[in-house]
């Protein structure tokens, strides 16, 4: 499949990728733990004390499909569509009878009674970035907003800031590999950024994360060494405290030591410990070729949600992994067909599957879905450009009953034929299987109280 430039995305979208590589809205973990990670830790510790509640060992990965995924050409076909609109692919049944998706997913098919669809989702902004926003959030951009920037925190920081660590060797909210619209802290703050690991497990072997991988020739114990040395001049930087409280904040600062370089962290994040039939079944392919404006870059997808299941194996309470490039405003039939339904469909089956097999589904919910979906028409250039009026989302795990579907679209997948729901509605369901109480406020830097979600009620049909 040959790609020029213009066929990846539109302009706005392009330009997001472009900010990406330059490390847009950067929240590398060696700043995070430098600027507020032991105060973090101190809080933590001072919310325990208070007795301030834990949390059961429940996780989430969010399956980020950015760009906004064709709802005809993923969980909702419309095979008696006029061509215009349903499209170049049929639909096939699947292991749940009268339930039918689009016929470039057989593996999936094949494990339906696993995961089940939600296909009225809507809402009413068709940007990406602001589209981002809604879905991360469950709030409407404000209209002075810098989309770039959260006016309200991500549901991985609220994670961060309501639960906090699981395990303590390792940060509670991961993004592989990087940030993008809708994922920052707001006004709660750095300390509850996600960690971007700002590497790519399809990257060439040996996958490592910048901020865990010393410089070449520089070894764990002089990194340790330079800390010691960095920690004498902080000592000498604080004012003297005659209460001794300087030995407990040296402790939290080991503490974030630990988490930033300790084992468990380059443990979780160590691709090469999975045996090869593991990385086989999710599409590892060494011969990656990194996104260009010639290639789509999609191998990258199976490996970063192999990473996923790895961290929340090892405690990391919420992983957002983004599945970017699903932009297809031109020639959307060869790049769904040669490039990213193939490659989905073997990385989320085995990823359900690895997570059932290993026991783990069923506190580990995870969300498949984009900002928005397309256009029930299929344009002039071969393509379906953004449609938030209706669109699908799948979901598995955290107690969900597969063979499920919820709510419908009409006959043509332009609006919601009955039970529409929102982003607010798949937030309030993922707050309630992490024991979040969606109603609590935080203050934003005007004081101004925000409950954690404006509205929104749990789908309870996926429970049924």
């Amino acid at each position: 499949m040959n790609l020029r430039p213009e066929h990846i995305g539109c302009p706005e979208f392009r330009r997001l990728l472009r900010a990406d590589r330059r490390g847009f809205l950067r929240s590398g973990f060696l700043g995070f733990a430098g600027l507020s990670l032991s105060n973090l830790l101190r809080m933590e510790a001072q919310a325990k004390a208070a007795g301030a509640k834990t949390s059961r060992d429940k996780s989430v990965i969010i399956l980020w499909m950015r760009g906004g995924p064709s709802q005809h050409e993923t969980w909702d076909p419309k095979p008696d569509a006029p061509q215009d609109y349903r499209g170049a692919f049929g639909a096939m049944s699947t292991s749940v009878p009268g339930i039918q998706i689009c016929d470039l997913m057989p593996m999936s098919a094949k494990i339906q009674h696993k995961y089940s669809i939600i296909r009225s989702l809507h809402h009413t902004d068709a940007g990406h970035s602001s589209g981002d926003h809604i879905m991360f959030t469950g709030y409407l951009p404000t209209p002075a907003q810098n989309l770039e920037i959260n006016a309200y925190p991500s549901c991985g920081s609220i994670v961060s800031k309501e639960l906090g660590h699981q395990n303590p060797k390792l940060p509670p909210y991961v993004v592989i590999p990087r940030n993008c619209p809708g994922t920052g802290p707001a006004y709660l703050g750095a300390r509850h950024a996600a960690f971007a690991t700002e590497a790519d497990p399809a990257q060439p072997r040996p996958f490592s994360i910048p901020n865990f991988t010393p410089v070449e020739g520089i070894s764990f114990d002089r990194l340790d060494d330079r800390r010691k040395l960095l920690g004498s001049f902080d000592q000498i930087r604080r004012d003297v405290d005659a209460s001794g409280v300087m030995g407990a904040m040296d402790s939290f600062q080991q503490k974030a030591w630990d988490i930033v370089g300790g084992p468990d962290a380059r443990s979780a994040f160590d691709l090469d410990a999975e045996p090869a039939k593991i990385r086989e079944r999710y599409g590892f392919m060494p011969a990656y070729v990194a996104p260009t404006p010639d290639r789509c870059g999609v191998p990258a997808w199976s490996q970063r949600m192999l990473l996923a299941r790895r961290l929340v194996e090892a405690g990391v309470r919420l992983v957002t992994v983004d599945l970017r490039w699903w932009d297809t405003h031109v020639k959307g039939y060869e790049t769904m067909r040669d490039g990213f339904l193939p490659r989905w469909d073997r990385a989320y089956t085995a990823l359900i599957e690895d997570l059932d097999q290993r026991g783990m589904l069923e506190n580990t919910m995870v969300i498949a879905w984009g900002e928005f979906g397309r256009t029930p028409r299929v344009n002039s250039t071969g393509g379906r450009d953004h449609y938030p009026g209706v669109f699908s989302a799948a979901l598995a795990g955290g107690g969900i009953k597969g063979g499920r579907v919820v709510g419908s679209s009409d006959k043509q997948g332009a609006f919601p034929a009955d039970n529409p729901k929102t982003a607010q509605d798949v937030l309030a369901t993922m707050y309630r299987h992490l024991g979040i109480d969606v109603a609590k406020n935080y203050d934003d830097l005007q004081g101004r109280p925000h409950p954690i979600l404006p509205h929104g009620t749990p789908v309870d049909e996926l429970f049924a």
